[in-house]
């Protein structure tokens, strides 16, 4: 007989989701899936509207990486309309994003991942939150957590309109320079974002220190695979969130294929689950070979670890140092352990910093010619970035007026989701026998997707699904009737 164990919800994730266990008469792992239960009709119901309301419309998609969806859509305009952009436009663009990037990734350290490894094994349930993380590092620490993550929102409300929800976005540019009195003030945030990473990163490593558990599990096999790694570089194949071409390396670290965004179609497939409204990209010219791992598999990642894995290094000196640290640390690239994650988003989180410091000093950047305006009817259009949880796409198809046709994103979440059900699988296995299942061991499970930090909010929006609405009818007394 098969006995099903659910985790509903999972937790510390944005979106909604449940993993389902299935144990065989011997209660061992016959196989473990992550359900994504959740319809989000976006391309659907773009359909018809104009185009450029996309930038609009795309980053209430999520409510954790609406820059991302914000930026990925304008450059897809800018594809579509043919334009290209100011010196000043692209630099507010960079400099907005690596804003975002840095607090994005503050917020699954210390509040949804963070958990996870900065407190102590066998922290109560209760505790494994950003309040027992505080309460384990020290009120001092939260407050410049919260004061960090305010002030690089007030970034966002110079640059983009909203603290919230970036509205500057047009093809060919943004709807506002930025000013001198502004620049100065994100410089000085800047300067504390920096020091505030570099704080971070030192944390992790008193982490590894302490942590014996974590570090055994950083370092063992029963969170690694073997998949290729994705992410955008930039001529000399070093990371860029937001202009370059999208490279990916094998398990060995080789490249095996480097594109312009626009060509994704010949490199990235899309693949339907029954049991997921997620759909779950693989490697168009390897295949799909089912959930396995290895060279022959199409499987591949994206996000921190992996754009790590396929780039040359960084582009700011502070990140590059801990770039080279990490790869020390693990005996050389690429890195398959997927706790990694945590130490090579951090890396980003610096990177980020480091970038937003060199863009706020740049002295082009306040030029008031921030727009070119569009010229030519629009077509088709791509335009692609590193969201913090991996590459995304938005892709449009256009009448002659500029009304959408056809809609179609590859959202950062669906690079990881295939690896995401291998990592899931292969840590229930590790941890269920005999049937024998407790809090804390589930807990375990669930750090094998919150490694990733998976949105998916972002990443259903795909048919078919199997999750029915339930209608359950009670008698006066309260006893069940019939459920529909």
């Amino acid at each position: 007989m098969t006995r099903r164990i659910t985790i509903d919800p999972i937790t510390r994730l944005e979106g909604h989701g449940q993993i389902d266990i299935f144990l065989d008469a011997q209660g061992e792992v016959e196989g473990t899936y992550l359900r994504v239960p959740d319809f989000r009709g976006f391309e659907k119901f773009c359909e018809g509207r104009a185009a450029e309301e996309m930038p609009r419309l795309t980053q209430k998609i999520c409510g954790v990486c609406p820059t991302a969806h914000h930026l990925a859509s304008t450059k897809a305009l800018d594809a579509l309309f043919g334009v290209g952009l100011p010196p000043a436009a692209q630099k507010i663009r960079e400099l907005m994003y690596h804003a975002f990037i840095f607090e994005d990734h503050l917020l699954h350290f210390f509040f949804l991942g963070g958990p996870d490894f900065l407190l102590e094994p066998g922290t109560p349930r209760e505790k494994r939150n950003i309040l027992g993380v505080i309460d384990q590092l020290g009120a001092a620490l939260g407050k410049r957590v919260l004061s960090i993550r305010r002030q690089v929102r007030e970034v966002y409300a110079r640059i983009g309109g909203s603290a919230l929800d970036p509205v500057w976005g047009l093809p060919g540019g943004v709807a506002k320079a930025l000013a001198a009195e502004d620049r100065g003030r994100i410089r000085l945030v800047a300067q504390e974002a920096q020091a505030f990473a570099a704080s971070a990163l030192q944390i992790f490593q008193e982490t590894l220190k302490k942590n014996k558990k974590f570090t055994e599990l950083l370092n063992g096999d029963l969170f690694s695979h073997q998949t290729y790694s994705m992410g955008m570089v930039d001529e000399s194949g070093r990371l860029n969130f937001c202009e370059g071409k999208i490279r990916v390396v094998d398990p060995h670290g080789l490249e095996f294929a480097r594109f312009e965004a626009a060509d994704y179609g010949n490199y990235l497939a899309e693949r339907v689950e029954s049991w997921s409204y997620v759909k779950l990209l693989y490697l168009k010219n390897i295949g799909w070979q089912g959930f396995t791992d290895g060279p022959h598999s199409g499987i591949y990642r994206a996000g921190p670890l992996a754009r790590l894995n396929a780039s040359e290094g960084m582009g700011t000196p502070g990140a590059q140092r801990w770039y080279e640290e990490m790869y020390e640390y693990f005996g050389g690239k690429p890195v398959h352990n997927i706790l990694a994650y945590h130490w090579a988003r951090l890396i980003e989180c610096l990177y980020a910093a480091e970038r937003m410091a060199e863009l706020a000093g740049a002295p082009e950047i306040t030029s008031p010619r921030v727009r070119n305006l569009p010229s030519k009817l629009p077509g088709e259009g791509v335009g692609a970035c590193e969201a913090p949880r991996g590459t995304l796409f938005h892709h449009y198809q256009t009448n002659p007026r500029g009304m959408l046709e056809k809609v179609n994103l590859l959202v950062a979440t669906q690079n990881s989701a295939a690896a995401i059900c291998l990592s899931l699988d292969k840590a229930a296995r590790a941890f269920i026998h005999g049937g024998k299942v407790s809090e804390g061991l589930l807990n375990m499970i669930e750090m094998a997707f919150r490694a990733y930090d998976p949105c998916l909010a972002c990443a259903t929006h795909c048919l078919p699904g199997d999750r029915p609405a339930l209608i359950n009818l009670y008698s006066k007394g309260r006893k069940l009737i019939k459920t529909i």
